[in-house]
Parts: structure tokens; sequence; C-alpha cells
């Protein structure tokens, strides 16, 4: 993965993923997109627990390691945790997935079932299997109340005591995800990984607050792979139409092995030049094996000639792919031509430098500049070409 910038919109466990995206080379772009806030002293998650604990309990659902050690946690705290941990040993435990399912065991209780896809949906057709009718049944929480399960339960009879352990809520700071949707959309990002449905929803949300909800959607359609740890995660994506990539089990290393596999195959491109096999990938190339990091400016206008290997490309037309600031006054692409063309030449430069290698980017007199990926048949010069 290295010459690629991946966003990173974890809030739990973001320092584990951007090493393990660190050790394959990529460049990381933290901007968490939420937060977890515990509810370790909320009345209503007291509530909750009396409540499981004041009667039997048929079935529990737990649905995250850490909301399910939180809760017990909680429970310590009010002197009910023996009483609740007696409760579930009594009742039908189905964790969602593995993670749930091994805090479950740590606390010396065995779960009953647990789905292969880790979503509620498999949760609640499996539950819906009993006799609910009269039934109480827990559900932990995990971030944000399931209005489609609690009521599927609830539609089938059962009681069912809802658990709010901790809940989502926007980052404090929005900036770097602001910065991260902004480099998105201007294709200086590769990649956006996301392991919750609620960071999803927050990082659309502060594009749509900047006006970039559609960009953004279109940047991930085309040119910015969403990597998503699972369907549940994916599911608004996809409900958009953005083609996700998504490992087969919900883990990040699983994630970063799918996107370190998938990210070269859709953002890299390789063109012959010179002799040589030229690999264009987010803010590097690589050059006879050699990776070279080429900054934002150079490689936009390297991108630009790639689009037409071979072709001429005018300076006007590379003055509108520069990053804006770099044009002009700063009042408008074409309010200073002169300095625009100036800022061309200066990019250009900079590439040529940043590629070690000469004639791979040449000039065509009074034109412009083009890759020297001949497209015309061999032996024939290019009037007016030049390193």
């Amino acid at each position: 993965m290295a010459g690629f910038a991946v966003g990173v919109t974890a809030a739990r466990r973001h320092e584990e993923l951007a090493t393990l995206l660190e050790r394959r080379g990529a460049r990381v772009v933290p901007a968490p997109a939420i937060r977890l806030a515990p509810l370790a002293d909320d009345a209503e998650l007291l509530e909750a627990t009396r409540a499981c604990v004041g009667a039997p309990l048929d079935h529990v659902v737990v649905t995250t390691g850490i909301g399910f050690r939180a809760w017990l946690e909680a429970a310590d705290g009010h002197g009910l945790r023996d009483a609740l941990v007696a409760r579930l040993a009594g009742a039908e435990i189905v964790a969602r997935g593995p993670k749930a399912r091994g805090a479950i065991r740590a606390e010396g209780l065995r779960e009953a079932w647990a789905p292969e896809s880790e979503g509620c949906a498999e949760v609640v057709r499996h539950l819906l299997e009993r006799d609910l009718a009269g039934a109480r049944v827990a559900v932990q929480l995990y971030g944000e109340r399931r209005p489609e399960l609690a009521g599927a339960l609830r539609g089938a009879g059962a009681g069912v005591i809802e658990v709010p352990v901790y809940r989502w809520s926007r980052t404090g700071d929005p900036t770097p995800l602001r910065r991260l949707v902004g480099q998105a959309v201007a294709g200086t990002v590769d990649a956006i990984t996301f392991t919750s449905a609620p960071a999803v929803a927050a990082t659309l949300a502060v594009a749509a607050e900047d006006g970039l909800e559609d960009a953004l959607l279109e940047a991930m359609r085309t040119h910015v792979v969403a990597a998503c740890v699972g369907p549940v995660t994916a599911r608004v994506l996809t409900g958009r139409d953005v083609p996700t990539v998504q490992p087969e089990r919900a883990r990040l290393g699983a994630l970063v092995r799918v996107l370190a596999t998938d990210l070269p195959r859709r953002r890299a491109r390789r063109l012959p030049v010179r002799g040589s096999s030229l690999e264009l990938r987010g803010h590097a190339v690589v050059l006879d094996g050699r990776l070279r990091p080429i900054a934002p400016a150079p490689m936009a206008i390297l991108r630009a000639l790639a689009r037409r290997p071979g072709h001429v490309v005018s300076r006007a037309e590379l003055c509108g792919v520069l990053p804006s600031r770099l044009t002009g006054d700063g009042r408008g692409r074409n309010a200073r031509p002169r300095a625009d063309e100036h800022a061309v030449e200066m990019a250009v430069a900079r590439l040529r430098r940043g590629l070690g290698r000469p004639g791979i980017v040449e000039t065509v007199v009074k034109r412009g500049y083009r890759l020297a990926c001949d497209p015309r048949p061999a032996g024939r010069p290019a009037a007016g070409a030049g390193g």
C-alpha cells in the first residue's frame, strides 16, 4: 500500500487500525467521525439493569464485547454484578459475533447461539423461531437503539428490556473529518475505512453540512475506495450505490488485508514510458521498481497527462487541474493567466525532479506537455518535442 493515502474514521481502536495500515506502507489520514460515550452513571442503564435482575430472563442478546463488559462493570459499581450474572446464566444467550462471544465466555458464561453474519436481522430470525409470548428478552444495545430488533420481538409478544451501555456521538472537533472529506473529493485520498455504521452516517452528515455529500458519494463511486468492516457498516453506502470493499470476517486485520489487495488493483495505473513501466499510485509513483513520492501539484499534472498518454495537454488545461491555491490569485482560476502558466511550469519542473529520469514528461513547444507514451508508429520523431 506504499504510495496510497487512507482515511481512518474509526473512534475505537483507531490506533490499531492506523498501525496495521502503516505497516503495509500506507499514509494514514486520521479523521475520527464519532466518539463512544459510556453511560456507566446513566440512570437509564441502572433502571434496565435492575429490570433484568428483578425477574428471570428467557433470552439475552449480547451485541458487542466492549458493551457487555461495560454493562457488567456498571452493574458492579451499583452492587448488582453477581445478581446480573446469575440472571444471565439462567437465560438463553445469543452472541451477535465472536467478540461478544469472547466477552461472554470470559465471565464464565456460555452462549447458546451466534449468527454467521454478525447481523441483527439473523438474530431476530433466530429468536422469532421461538414462542416469545410472555418471554422476557434483554437486548444490550451498541451505540444506538435498534427499533427493528426490539419492535419485531415485541410484535411476537415478548417483553423487551433495552440496555443502553454506551452511545455514539459526533466527534467534538469535526475539522479532521471535514479535511478528509475535502481530500476525498479532490482525489488526494485513495480510500476511506469505516468500522461502524454511525461513522458512515457522521461522515456523510459532515459532508452534507459543507455541501459536499453528493460529491463525496460520487468520489466513492469512482476514485475513492470505501472499505467497510462488514455489511452492517456498509449498508448505508450500498443503499446509495457506492461499491464497498469488505472482508469475509469483520476484523480489522482482515479489513486491512482485503484493502491491501483491492486498492492497488483499483487505484494503481501502469503505463509504458521510455522503456520502463511507470505505476501511478495515490501520492507516489513506482518507476524502475523504486517508489518515488510526488507532491500534490506535480501529481495532479502527472494524472492529467496520464489520462491522455502520448498526447499533448495544453498549459491552459493543466492550469485547471492544479490545486486552487496554486492557480491565479485565489479569486478565480483564470484571474491571472500568466501566473497560472508559471504555476504549471513550476509543477512540471518539480514533477521531473520527483521522477528522477529525463524525458518522461516532454515539452511540446508553444503547445504544452505530453507523457512519453508514444501512440504513433515507432521511428517517427515528434515535432517540437524536447526533454
